[in-house]
């Protein structure tokens, strides 16, 4: 009776946080430009030399995505998170399972989250001679999924 009490409670304890296990806590966020080569900066401390990159960080950042090039208008993305439907079925997993400890430790460590816009996809002007480079702002846009999609929605960053 207690092996099989505390195999149960091992499992419990196992299948909690659900959405952290089977996503993580971090994720890779793409940018990409038009044309490729710019270099990227973000105001949570990452960076990469050359698009198109990918930088690994944690689900729940929020941050402005600076992309530079010479010769062409320095763009700047607004990146936020948002619930994805992943994390959902990870927490589901947890009410399911009644792991309500499991069900804080996915929201605490923002394993529920996706960063959006992923990809970050920009296209960039030339700048014209002596044109002064003041900076493009973009935040993402959300396209509702047609009856045919299905849920998920596309985030696309192109002005």
């Amino acid at each position: 009776m207690i092996i099989r009490l505390s195999a149960i409670l091992c499992l419990a304890l196992m299948l909690s946080a659900c959405a952290t296990v089977t996503r993580g806590t971090r994720e890779a966020w793409t940018a990409e430009s038009e044309p490729s080569g710019a270099r990227v900066e973000t105001s949570n401390g990452f960076q990469c030399p050359s698009t198109p990159c990918a930088i690994r960080m944690p689900r729940r950042s929020s941050f402005v995505a600076t992309f530079t090039k010479d010769g062409y208008r320095t763009v700047q993305v607004n990146v936020t998170n948002q619930v994805a439907s992943g994390g959902a079925l990870g927490m589901a997993g947890n009410v399911l399972v009644g792991g309500i400890i499991g069900a804080g430790v996915d929201v605490a460590s923002g394993a529920t989250l996706e960063i959006v816009p992923n990809p970050a996809h920009v296209v960039m002007e030339p700048l014209e001679e002596g044109e002064e480079n003041v900076p493009v702002v973009i935040a993402p846009v959300v396209r509702e999924p047609t009856a045919d999609e299905g849920e998920g929605g596309e985030y696309d960053a192109t002005s």
